[in-house]
């Protein structure tokens, strides 16, 4: 008998056939098999979607280019499959909503939007999630594949060795920035308040009279989660502020709503969805306390009495923030401001476009000052969605230039990384073009692709 694999793959074999024969007997084709990759298809009706949507923004011919990147997709995902590689639903709903909101903006309006689509909501919804689902796990499984792609400095050197001066990557100006940084007083009038508005929450939900989903799309000022019903993806208790993991990970009914927890955050009430293994998945309600203005005031008056100390020398900047900054992250760090990159690369140095992504009104006072300077007193919102007053300090300022290997070597090493990243791609895609079934439309070979091995 012969194997299901092999007979689906036969019977694809078959269908591609029956509609080439179609399609030459009749001109007006309404859909066709343009290339098998492994078991799946790729229609020409996926192709135009595509190219309507997407046709504008690419290089060279949309109907070569869009078949190859939807067959690339296929091989990602199907080695995901095999590797058990996936992406959790609330990471992939983050970009559906951004998707979707995009659409909307573009539309007008949501009667617009389904008119154009020809779909209702919920069905844009589902058809932007298994795209954004694929695209996800494919970019997963990429970062899976060069997982170990490390380079030493010697390579490092030894690429840029021989490189023309006018080649070398241009480096954009970067800083070093110092921060001081107090958080106003809250009253203990304003914690019962939010107290009170989440105990009426939780109080709605335990009873029945609305859902712990409805109630934090409409309240919780965690907005990525919020749009979500207050969904998170599973995490561990090391993943998570510890004392919003402490109430979390002691539920343990599904139906009931946590006590109040604080954290750096703000405060929350948390809701059980479920546990696996060291992970749990929940939601939650996130509220943080009203500042003030006055207290505001009263915390800009105190950094400016800091200030003058600093600029008289009686204290310096560095020693004040280990006495007095209220900022953690910071204060261990004689003040220095931090850049986490999604690389995982951590650097002191940011260049002014990171700077404004980490905080606007940060980024707006550095620009004005000299190296050694210290800024007059401002307020800022910070990682924590906390409105605090700062002072900052620019420690340095590296002009634009050439890179080279004494001061910019993470961002040369990056370089090399990314290149030997490619090399594990393309090495990966050759190997697995020649171990799986490939069939291309006649129609549809004339093409120069990007990546050899399609047509065997």
């Amino acid at each position: 008998m012969m194997p299901i694999k092999s007979m689906k793959r036969l019977l694809l074999c078959l269908f591609a056939a029956i509609w080439s024969l179609f399609s030459v007997a009749q001109k007006n084709v309404i859909d066709e098999v343009v290339w098998v990759v492994g078991d799946e298809a790729i229609l020409r009706s996926d192709v135009e979607k595509h190219r309507l949507e997407y046709g504008s923004q690419l290089k060279g011919n949309p109907y070569c280019v869009i078949p190859e990147q939807l067959a690339l997709q296929k091989l990602f995902l199907h080695q995901a499959a095999i590797d058990s590689i996936e992406v959790g639903d609330a990471d992939i709903n983050q970009y559906v909503e951004q998707d979707f909101n995009e659409k909307l903006l573009m539309a007008g309006s949501k009667e617009k939007l389904e008119e154009y689509m020809k779909m209702s909501s919920l069905q844009i919804r589902e058809e932007l999630f298994d795209l954004w689902k694929n695209k996800l796990t494919a970019m997963r499984m990429r970062e899976h594949i060069t997982s170990d792609v490390k380079v030493t400095p010697a390579e490092v050197r030894r690429f840029f060795k021989d490189i023309p001066e006018d080649s070398l990557p241009l480096i954009p100006t970067q800083v070093e920035v110092q921060l001081f940084v107090l958080e106003p007083r809250i009253p203990q009038s304003e914690i019962d308040r939010i107290k009170n508005l989440l105990r009426d929450y939780a109080e709605r939900v335990n009873n029945g009279t609305t859902s712990f989903s409805t109630l934090a799309r409409l309240y919780s000022e965690d907005l990525g989660s919020a749009r979500q019903g207050g969904e998170m993806p599973y995490m561990g208790k090391g993943e998570l502020d510890p004392g919003f993991a402490n109430v979390a990970f002691s539920l343990t009914d599904t139906k009931k709503v946590s006590k109040i927890a604080q954290s750096e955050y703000g405060f929350h009430i948390i809701q059980l969805i479920d546990k696996r293994g060291d992970k749990m998945k929940c939601r939650h309600i996130l509220k943080r306390p009203e500042v003030a203005q006055v207290d505001i005031d009263s915390a800009l008056i105190v950094l400016d009495s800091v200030a003058a100390d600093i600029r008289s020398g009686k204290i310096s900047f560095e020693d004040a923030v280990r006495y007095g900054s209220d900022d953690k992250d910071t204060r261990n760090n004689r003040g220095i401001l931090f850049n986490n990159k999604e690389t995982g690369e951590t650097s002191s140095r940011f260049e002014m476009s990171e700077l404004s992504a980490f905080s606007p009104e940060l980024a707006r006072v550095v620009d004005t000052l000299e190296v050694g300077e210290m800024s007059k007193p401002f307020t800022m919102i910070n990682t924590k969605g906390k409105t605090v007053c700062a002072i900052a300090r620019l420690k340095t300022r590296s002009m634009t230039h050439r890179a080279n290997i004494t001061e910019d070597f993470l961002i040369m090493k990056g370089v090399v990384e990314a290149k030997k990243g490619e090399e594990t791609i393309l090495k990966w895609i050759h190997n697995k073009q020649q171990s799986t079934y490939i069939r291309i439309n006649p129609d549809w070979r004339d093409c120069d692709f990007e990546y050899e091995g399609w047509i065997k």
